[in-house]
Order: C-alpha cells, then sequence, then structure tokens
C-alpha cells in the first residue's frame, strides 16, 4: 500500500500576478476579449448572526407529524432533477402572491461549486453589519428547513408548515392554469420569498439550484450577481463546455447590476464579461478588482488577508479549511461591499472588526466537517471533479493523517471516474457505498470504477452506510489509537447527511 503523496495545491499568495499574466496573455490572443475588457466598467476603489448548525427533527411529536406531511406532499412534486427550463410557473406564483421578491434588495448567487459556503458568508457579514437577513440555499444536508434561513439560523419547523400552508392555496390556483405543476423546488422557492417578504427582511442572499437563465430563483432582480467558480456539471442541461455553462449562468445578471466574478476559466470569463457588458453591468474580478492576498493555516481555519473593493483587511480569521474557502471568502466580501456601495458610491473599505467577526462566525455544514475524533471523521458535499479536487488538496494541508480512509457515495449521474481520481493520491483505501437516494449509483457499479482507477486491493465495497462508516473506520485505526488515521466521507450532499445523522450530529 503506497502512502500519498503531498496534495497542497499552488501557492494562493501569487493568485494575482498569475491571473493578471493570464488575462493579459489571453486579451492579447483574442481580439474579441480585448474588445469586452475595453468595455466594461470594473469596481475599484473609488453582531455577527449566530452559526447555524443542521436542525433536528422537531421535539415536538405534533410539529414533527406536521412537518412529515408537507415533506410527503413536496414529495409528489417534480424533484429537482426533472426540470422543464422556463420561468413561467415561477412568475405565475410570484404575481398571485403579490410580487413578494420585490419587497427587498437581494444578492444572487451562481456558479459550479462554492455557492452555499459563499451564501454563508455573506449572509454573516451582513448580519455583522446590523442588517436582517433571508438566505436560501440548496440542497440541504439533512433537513429540508435548512434551505430557508432568517437571521442567520434555518426556520423552525413550525415557520416551515405555517409558510407552506401560507402559499398551498396560491399553488395549487397555478397547478391549475400550467400545463405542468409547480416542482419541489419552485414550491420551496416561493415559500422562501414568501417568508422573507413575511419577516421582512432588509437583504436576500438567494443561491441559484441549477444554472441561472431559466432557474426558478430567477424572478429577483438582484443588484449583486455573484459567480462563483465555473466548472463542468449538469452537462446534460447547461452544456459541455466552462463556456456553454457560463451562457446559462450569465442569466442572472440584471441591467445596471454590479457582477462578483470568482477566478473563471477564460472562455467562460469571456461569456461573462460580454453579457455584463449588454446590460451594462459593472464587473468586479478576482485576483484583479479583489482576492486573496495571503493565506495561512491556523488551528480551526486559516489566516487571511483578503484584498477586497476599498483596500485590504488582514488578520481576517476563517474557521473553514481550504484555499478554495479562502477565495470563496474573497468573493463573499466584494459581495458585500458592492452592497454597500464600496468602490462605486463611497471608497473607504468596510469596517474591518466587523468584518473579523464575521467571517470568525462562519460555519459551513458538511464542508471538510469533523463530526468525530479518534479516529477522526470528516465529512466533505463534494460531488463533482472540481469540488473533489479542491477538497483533496484541503485535506492534504489542514490534516496531518498518516493514513486516510475514503467513503464514497455517489449519485449516478455524476462524472464518478473523475471524481475519484481527484481523491486517489490522498486515499489509501476506499470504501464505496450508497445512500438511500433513488439517484445513488449502485454500490457494485461504483466499485467497479473504483477498482479501475485504486487497484483491487485498495478497495472495499459495504452496500450500505452504517456498514461503510465502521469499515472505514476499523481501517484507519489499523495502525494504532495514535497513529493519525482519518476517515472522510463524501461524493454527495446525500450521502454527508445521512453520515451526518449517523455519527449523531442532528
Amino acid at each position: 500500500m503506497s502512502e500519498r503523496p503531498d496534495s497542497a495545491g499552488p501557492d494562493p499568495d501569487d493568485t494575482f500576478e498569475e491571473f493578471a499574466e493570464l488575462v493579459e496573455e489571453e486579451t492579447r490572443r483574442d481580439p474579441d476579449l480585448a474588445v469586452i475588457e475595453a468595455g466594461s466598467r470594473t469596481l475599484r476603489t473609488q453582531g455577527g448572526p449566530p452559526q447555524a448548525d443542521v436542525p433536528a427533527r422537531p421535539a415536538d411529536p405534533e410539529v414533527d407529524k406536521a412537518l412529515r406531511e408537507v415533506e410527503a406532499e413536496l414529495a409528489t412534486r417534480w424533484g429537482e432533477t426533472k426540470l422543464e427550463p422556463s420561468v413561467d410557473r415561477i412568475a405565475a406564483l410570484m404575481d398571485v402572491l403579490g410580487e413578494p421578491q420585490r419587497s427587498y434588495p437581494s444578492i444572487h448567487i451562481t456558479g459550479t461549486n462554492g455557492k452555499t459556503s459563499t451564501a454563508r458568508m455573506i449572509e454573516a457579514l451582513l448580519g455583522a453589519f446590523d442588517l436582517r437577513t433571508g438566505r436560501y440555499t440548496s440542497p440541504h444536508v439533512q433537513s429540508v428547513t435548512e434551505r430557508i434561513s432568517l437571521d442567520g439560523a434555518p426556520v423552525s419547523a413550525e415557520r416551515f408548515v405555517e409558510t407552506y400552508q401560507d402559499v398551498r392555496p396560491y399553488v395549487e390556483m397555478v397547478d391549475a392554469a400550467q400545463e405542468y405543476r409547480l416542482s419541489f423546488f419552485e414550491v420551496l422557492t416561493g415559500m422562501a420569498y414568501a417568508a422573507f417578504a413575511d419577516a421582512p427582511v432588509d437583504v436576500a442572499v438567494v443561491e441559484v439550484g441549477m444554472g441561472g437563465t431559466w432557474d426558478a430563483t430567477n424572478v429577483i432582480d438582484a443588484g449583486v450577481a455573484v459567480i462563483t467558480p465555473i466548472d463542468l456539471d449538469h452537462t446534460d442541461r447547461l452544456g459541455g463546455t466552462p463556456a456553454e455553462i457560463a451562457g446559462e449562468k450569465a442569466g442572472v445578471i440584471k441591467p445596471q447590476a454590479t457582477v462578483v466574478m470568482a477566478q473563471q476559466p477564460v472562455d467562460a470569463a469571456q461569456v461573462l464579461l460580454k453579457k455584463a457588458v449588454e446590460l451594462d453591468a459593472t464587473v468586479a474580478r478576482e485576483g484583479l478588482e479583489f482576492g486573496v492576498l495571503d493565506r495561512q493555516v491556523a488551528v480551526g481555519g486559516q489566516l487571511m488577508t483578503l484584498r477586497g473593493l476599498g483596500g485590504e483587511y488582514t488578520e481576517v480569521f476563517l474557521p473553514l479549511h481550504g484555499a478554495h474557502q479562502a477565495h470563496n471568502a474573497a468573493v463573499a466580501l466584494a459581495a458585500v461591499e458592492a452592497f454597500f456601495g464600496v468602490g462605486a458610491q463611497r471608497a473607504e473599505p468596510l469596517d474591518i472588526d466587523t468584518v473579523r467577526r464575521a467571517f470568525a462566525s462562519v460555519a459551513s455544514p458538511g464542508r471538510l466537517e469533523i463530526v468525530r475524533r479518534s479516529p477522526t471523521v470528516v465529512l466533505d458535499a463534494a460531488h463533482n471533479p472540481a469540488g473533489a479536487r479542491a477538497a483533496a488538496a484541503a485535506i492534504g494541508e489542514a490534516f496531518d493523517f498518516s493514513r486516510l480512509i475514503g467513503v464514497v457515495g455517489a449519485s449516478g449521474d455524476k462524472n464518478v471516474r473523475e471524481l475519484l481520481e481527484a481523491f486517489e493520491p490522498v486515499f489509501a483505501e476506499v470504501v464505496v457505498t450508497q445512500n438511500s437516494s433513488h439517484r445513488a449509483m449502485d454500490a457494485d457499479a461504483l466499485a467497479a470504477i473504483a477498482v479501475e482507477v485504486f487497484g483491487e486491493d485498495r478497495v472495499q465495497v459495504e452496500p450500505r452506510l452504517p456498514g461503510a462508516l465502521e469499515a472505514a473506520i476499523t481501517l484507519a485505526e489499523e495502525e494504532g489509537e495514535f497513529a493519525g488515521g482519518g476517515v472522510l466521507v463524501t461524493g454527495s450532499v446525500i450521502t454527508v447527511g445521512e453520515a451526518r445523522l449517523l455519527l449523531g450530529k442532528g
């Protein structure tokens, strides 16, 4: 059994210089991109919410029963993988509800990876500046109530049920008038927008479900559009290249909005910038207008120096692991600066102490989350190759495991081979399994691919997740109590959520 090689990524301190060189080189090569660069306006410098954990089932039997009834009704609708690309139904629902999504300003987040963590950071920052926030994210780790948050915490089961009961008559009206009933995601989106208006919130932080143009969330006119890194995922629906996917995600950009762009593949950046020019949107780009200047591994997370639209923010502690989370933090900071007009209406940065306090409060369940010690068990919801590469690099940097065992349960519609290849250098052995979702890849089918990637002697098959966790913990303990073995559970948000429950969280 070979030991894993070091998996640390490139030095993020070189981010600005390298990205600037990349843009400069591509601009020289591509005249169209040069026109876009010249024509786009860019942004240059001209008490936080409680940490939210994943809610458990309601303790009150009657509330739990009511929530289960709502969950059962929602489950009769199209799931999130069955789509009819249109916003007609959600627009009709918003109309009969009185356009609740227009009663507050919004920050809209799209991209391939990092959306939920970035949304949580934005929420924490806004809350620290005494704004009442609503956050809508997906998918959920354990409870559907996680998707709708107020003031930094998921709505209670009681409020979730009440919100559903309030919108249900209007949902039924739209169902009767449309060719297709509202989907599961469309109903939840309507519930979120209604709950935010009812609260009321000062600002909504909204994560798309998929894509952007025809995503159900895209009935808001967000003044700030955030685009996290774009990579290949959902290629059957969004397109087979980063540029094609960017074309769908660019749909969240509204006229005269501010676009906060994470580092992107050049072809994706070209599409996004062209869209911004067409809509007279202002652009802030990671690596040029803002970004990560420095980051150091620290106990329980990392210490960062960020360059925002208004200047530098030093000694910012983030209790999350990995370079990707530092980049998410830079994007979140720029988005909140843009929301407050930093770089446009005002030149001074945000209050540094408030920013520090906000980032120190951030939690992101299921993102390199430690749920057990001796041996250490870490959960990460990476479900595509880009997410897996980020997780593999981060776990090599943040944890000193002498022997890391993987537990992987993936969905059948994902690029499983490349996901496994990303983890191969860091896993001593892998236990393949499957979660309870109907989308889960069969454990034996997953094992066949894993054997090709890892070799037969490094793969173990446990069809049920409890058995897989037990097997992985046993393998991690083989070197002894103090040998530094660990377990990483990954491959799907559902796998992570079920493991979280089995290990006593929530």
